[in-house]
């Protein structure tokens, strides 16, 4: 019986071995020939063409062709606040044909919520490289009562949720910001949802249908130059190198800080050598002096991480992001 044992283990133990010996083959071998000649890399973009999100994909689109030597395309799919373009990368096979670009708090916060019914999680991606941190801002017409950010919050207190703002969708990071100015000031705007993104949310505040446009300084660093905004205040720690003039909420009584953090992932699973190319070519196509320059111009200062860093970065907002979910969620 023992022999039998014995001659069965050694037997087992050949197949495991010839088995991971297979699949670390397997997995070399697939890092090796990826990208396969002629086979074109899907960039998906969760929102409409023309926000901060599709920008940046775009403005690192020609670096990752270039260093991958494949074509990669970059494909809008909008709606949901993200959420149908979260699925559709996550769908995905995890052969890094796929990738996508990811904004939070949106790819954050959505599975957090059952009443979303998303069908992923934050396992279900595998973080890549983070590109840039967005400070919110709150911005009105030029031709505004308001003129101070104190005159936007007091008649938002006067005359809560009278005061209409945008967002680019249900507890996206405009939604989010709008919370964080209640429950610190009292001001009760009233929030308009654009889930196709940020050009479907500017287009609304241009057009004078909303009032006040909560949004990111990329999304109105041009508006500003055009005499089209006016900004009143920024949500960060410290003044926007693009927006230099305006004041943040700390510096008038208001210790607030949103943001929206972009970068990039692929669906879970990745080979690793796969995993290893992508990551390398988006730090360089991240780090690229002209594309560093173009997003300063947009107002999008560059804050590259590593995928491990940008994992644990994400780790840390899902945690942070669930303490205040309930700001947000519908009654």
């Amino acid at each position: 019986m023992k022999r039998i044992l014995a001659a069965t283990s050694v037997a087992a133990f050949a197949l495991l071995s010839t088995t991971a010996c297979g699949a670390a083959g397997n997995s070399q071998s697939a890092g090796e020939d990826f990208p396969r000649k002629g086979k074109s890399i899907e960039l998906v973009v969760a929102f409409a063409p023309g926000g901060a999100v599709d920008t940046a994909a775009r403005l690192v689109q020609p670096v990752l062709e270039r260093e991958l030597g494949t074509n990669v395309e970059v494909v809008n799919k909008p709606g949901a606040g993200g959420q149908i373009g979260y699925t559709a990368l996550t769908s995905a096979q995890p052969d890094g044909y796929t990738i996508g670009a990811t904004g939070s708090p949106s790819v954050v916060v959505t599975p957090l919520d059952p009443s979303r019914g998303a069908k992923f999680t934050r396992e279900d991606f595998q973080p890549l490289g983070r590109q840039v941190i967005d400070p919110a801002v709150v911005a009105v017409q030029p031709d505004s009562p308001y003129q101070n950010l104190e005159d936007l919050l007091q008649a938002a207190k006067d005359k809560p949720d009278t005061i209409t703002a945008t967002t680019t969708g249900q507890q996206g990071g405009e939604h989010f910001a709008i919370a964080q100015i209640k429950e610190a000031t009292g001001a009760a705007l009233s929030p308009v949802h654009f889930s196709e993104g940020a050009s479907q949310a500017s287009t609304a505040f241009l057009g004078r249908h909303v009032e006040v446009l909560v949004a990111n300084v990329s999304d109105v660093t041009d508006l500003v130059k055009q005499g089209k905004a006016r900004v009143l205040g920024v949500m960060d720690s410290e003044r926007s190198a693009a927006l230099p003039d305006v004041p943040t909420f700390a510096e008038t009584g208001h210790d607030i800080v949103a943001a929206t953090a972009r970068g990039y992932a692929a669906p879970a699973g990745l080979p690793d050598a796969v995993a290893e190319k992508l990551e390398g070519a988006l730090k360089t196509a991240i780090e690229d002096p002209e594309v560093v320059s173009k997003m300063d111009d947009l107002g999008l200062a560059t804050s590259y991480q590593n995928a491990e860093e940008y994992e644990a970065f994400w780790a840390q907002q899902e945690a942070d992001y669930k303490t205040v979910l309930p700001l947000v969620q519908t009654k």
